[in-house]
């Protein structure tokens, strides 16, 4: 599989990294995300300006028809700079789900707008007692007339704060675990029975758990076909994967790149740090782990539009491996690096946060780990 770029993804990616570099040094970010909405909204407009925001979509819903390549794009470059904002939540996946399922009047209602960046969107599917099983929801949506009542709670829902709208997985039929019986439902934040308690992360982005108390939608208000709502839901997950996967690509690289600049210039007993044969050795390490990641992660991002089986495992093993390897390029940067590596001042424990939230976003090492055995017998990779 080849995995450069073309000339025009590689003006693209240029034009990203000159942003993020132009726009976002690490004390700007700092200044952002101390912010109550943990992002700027200047920042959100310039995006769509740039057509970011309108990138994954079809031309006829006033989008650029754009690849999941370019949106790893994007993310790996969000990584380096370490890009607090909804982008994640509220287009690559919020917006995937309206994409792949809604019904040609949403889109042509919803779309338009998420694209001109005037509509926010995020998606609240996981549950305290979900443990990453996409299938295991107990909010439950009841028909009451020619709409549904929603009752219910939703953790973890990434920048609600800022969103207008949330879709939330219910159940509609069957058990708690089943795989069946899960419809998805589009919610006004601000509808009456709903209400959030909003945090930041440690990573410093922003996040809430979102209670719905007989919370009333319309009929229109349910995307994609009742009781079929799993399938979308995990190849939505599966396209957040490759994206947080690529934006942990970015933060390693960056770590990478900064650990190895100290070592060189570092000087410990008349000698740089770099001189040592033992630091060298595990410099060396770090670079084979952001590759193997990196190529682990286009691999993961170009199969998103193969078989499930496909899709699910190598999203799978790119998750497994950059949740190990985020680990081992954070925690060699912070030793490398000596006491001043825990500080707040130094961006490095900043980065290694993200990574950390990275590992937690969408199933963890474990979770992913047995999946890939589930799945991995149905192809060759």
């Amino acid at each position: 599989m080849d995995f450069s770029f073309d000339e025009a993804q590689q003006l693209f990616r240029d034009s990203v990294d000159r942003f993020v570099a132009e726009h976002y040094d690490f004390e700007t970010r700092q200044r952002i995300v101390a912010t109550d909405d943990g992002y700027l909204p200047e920042h959100w407009q310039r995006f769509a300006e740039l057509g970011w925001l309108a990138l994954p979509f079809p031309e006829g819903y006033g989008g650029l028809d754009g690849t999941p390549v370019d949106t790893m794009i994007i993310m790996e470059s969000f990584g380096r700079g370490l890009v607090a904002s909804p982008y994640l939540s509220s287009v690559v996946v919020a917006g995937h789900i309206l994409n792949r399922a809604a019904t040609e009047q949403q889109k042509q209602a919803l779309l338009p707008a998420l694209s001109d960046g005037s509509l926010r969107l995020t998606f609240a599917f996981a549950e305290p007692t979900s443990r990453f099983d996409l299938a295991d929801v107990s909010t439950t949506a009841t028909e009451d007339g020619a709409g549904y009542r929603l009752n219910g709670y939703k953790c973890v829902v990434h920048y609600a704060n800022t969103a207008h709208k949330v879709l939330v997985s219910a159940r509609t039929t069957g058990n708690q675990r089943d795989p069946m019986g899960v419809s998805l439902f589009l919610v006004d934040m601000g509808a009456s029975g709903v209400s959030a308690r909003h945090y930041p992360t440690i990573d410093g982005q922003r996040a809430a758990d979102i209670k719905l108390d007989n919370v009333r939608v319309d009929a229109d208000d349910l995307i994609g076909d009742k009781d079929h709502a799993s399938a979308f839901i995990e190849e939505t997950c599966d396209h957040g994967i490759a994206a947080t996967c690529a934006e942990a690509v970015g933060a390693m690289s960056v770590l990478y790149e900064m650990t190895l600049e100290y070592i060189k210039t570092r000087e410990q007993f008349g000698k740089t740090l770099g001189s040592f044969q033992a630091l060298q050795h595990r410099m060396v390490d770090v670079f084979m782990a952001c590759e193997l990641c990196r190529s682990m992660v286009y691999a993961a991002t170009c199969r998103l539009t193969e078989s499930t089986a496909e899709r699910q495992c190598t999203a799978s093993a790119a998750k497994v491996q950059v949740g190990k390897a985020g680990r081992l390029v954070g925690h060699e940067a912070i030793q490398l690096h000596g006491g001043m590596g825990m500080t707040d001042e130094l961006p490095i424990g900043h980065y290694l946060k993200r990574l950390t939230m990275i590992n937690t976003m969408f199933g963890d090492i474990a979770y992913h780990t047995a999946r890939f055995r589930r799945t991995a017998n149905y192809f060759s990779l």
